[in-house]
């Protein structure tokens, strides 16, 4: 009897992965090395992230640049982060993120240094794993010292 983890936040469930993770990647980094460590690291988020974004495709309902508009609001629960749209027509979502308070967490904990690895990395594997029509941009992140995080969902035209 397992718990419903839709009812938890993703910046809760976040969180609880990062006290976990971030202990064991530091771990891993002193006694393998910093670089394969991150590069495992690396994969095994990226796989999580794509079934992540084929399990968002079916909750809610389709995998239409509309639907995963509708999945995108899942990020923002309790929040999580405030943003602004930019553009959105049938073929495309441009959004800009003005908070982050994934970014704010990984600094109160002293994790920054992990919080794109452990967030922002999943974003382009969640958006092929969601559709892989679907291309995103991305030039800027909070997490990486920017003001803002650029969003830029695009349908991939069909030949």
């Amino acid at each position: 009897m397992g718990a419903d983890l839709s009812q938890v936040s993703i910046l809760t469930r976040r969180e609880i992965e990062a006290l976990i993770a971030v202990p064991l990647i530091k771990a891993f980094i002193k006694e393998f090395g910093e670089e394969k460590t991150l590069e495992i690291t690396k994969k095994v988020i990226e796989s999580l992230a794509q079934e992540s974004g084929r399990m968002l495709a079916e909750f809610v309902g389709g995998n239409s640049l509309e639907d995963l508009a509708k999945g995108l609001a899942l990020w923002s629960q309790d929040g999580a982060n405030e943003s602004e749209l930019v553009e959105i027509t049938e073929t495309k979502i441009a959004t800009n993120i003005t908070r982050c308070r994934y970014a704010d967490m990984y600094k109160e904990h002293g994790m920054e240094k992990f919080g794109y690895l452990l967030s922002c990395g999943r974003d382009f594997a969640m958006v092929a794993g969601f559709n892989p029509q679907i291309q995103l941009t991305r030039t800027k992140t909070i997490m990486e010292g920017d003001d803002i995080c650029d969003f830029l969902f695009e349908m991939e035209e069909k030949d």
